[in-house]
């Protein structure tokens, strides 16, 4: 029986965002670009049914998938493989660090709703730096909507909609790359866009070296706050003192009319500090 008559015969909830990949292809991309050797450990977010699960357990020393759906685990359970641990619990609640004491890669097929929290659960805050979760992981493969693993990827190049908190959120603690475009048909039930695979390999050590990481938090969010206005004012609004951002820009030659989105992570990063001398 081929995926989609095995998805058809479970009911789906639509509260909990599931719709099961049912393309054998995309599943078989996932496991090549997992790198799984016989020593990996992998934990798999939201198996759903099992269609990945299932040839997770055949490369991988031991498979932890983590479901929020009783059902679901129901039909995990039929897998009856030695090597994979099912636990019934929501990942946003979950420390990896109690899960095994290994590293471990991480494979996910995640409702979209959540895939901001997903991402601030298993990388940590950029001004986390001793996030329990990320220092487990190795990498990430993560099936999210298109438009958002565009957000995750992009740069001060991309279009300005796409470049913002996500990708910074992203890209601090890890290195993201889209390598699989994945369309409507290759769901059950199909979504209403489409999605992509992404990887982030994690970094042991942040982007960038800084005095204040709280600080450069805070740097960020005001400069995205406020799209339509330039960074001088969006700094203004964000309650930095006026005297600070001028003479900070200026330091650093930055036109105040300039757009938060038009300035790179690693000058948002030194704008950040000259914000704090010039304080």
């Amino acid at each position: 029986m081929n995926y989609f008559e095995r998805a058809k015969f479970f009911r789906t909830k639509k509260r909990l965002g599931q719709n099961f990949l049912i393309n054998g292809e995309i599943i078989k991309i996932i496991i090549d670009n997992a790198n799984i050797s016989s020593e990996d450990t992998i934990l798999e977010i939201g198996p759903g049914i099992g269609f990945v699960t299932e040839q997770l357990v055949k490369y991988a020393k031991k498979v932890i998938a983590v479901e929020l759906d009783e059902d679901a685990i129901e039909e995990l359970q039929k897998l009856k493989a030695p090597n994979l641990e099912i636990i019934h619990a929501d990942i946003l609640k979950t420390d990896l660090s109690s899960l095994c004491d290994e590293p471990i890669k991480i494979v996910a097929n995640i409702p979209y709703y959540i895939t901001s929290p997903i991402i601030a659960h298993l990388l940590g805050e950029i001004d986390d730096l001793e996030n329990k979760n990320r220092n487990k992981i190795i990498d990430i493969i993560l099936m999210v909507q298109e438009e958002v693993a565009n957000r995750m990827a992009a740069d001060e190049n991309s279009p300005s909609k796409q470049y913002g908190l996500l990708t910074i959120l992203s890209q601090f603690w890890a290195d993201v790359e889209i390598f699989q475009l994945v369309g409507k048909k290759s769901f059950y039930p199909a979504p209403k866009v489409n999605s992509a695979l992404v990887k982030l390999v994690v970094k042991k050590e942040p982007r960038l070296t800084l005095s204040d990481y709280k600080h450069f938090k805070k740097t960020v969010r005001a400069a995205f706050s406020q799209r339509r206005k330039n960074i001088k004012n969006c700094l203004l609004n964000g309650g930095f003192p006026k005297n600070s951002i001028i003479n900070a820009l200026s330091k650093l030659n930055i036109d105040e009319n300039i757009r938060g989105e038009k300035l790179s992570i690693e000058t948002l990063g030194k704008l950040s500090e000259a914000l704090l001398e010039t304080n």
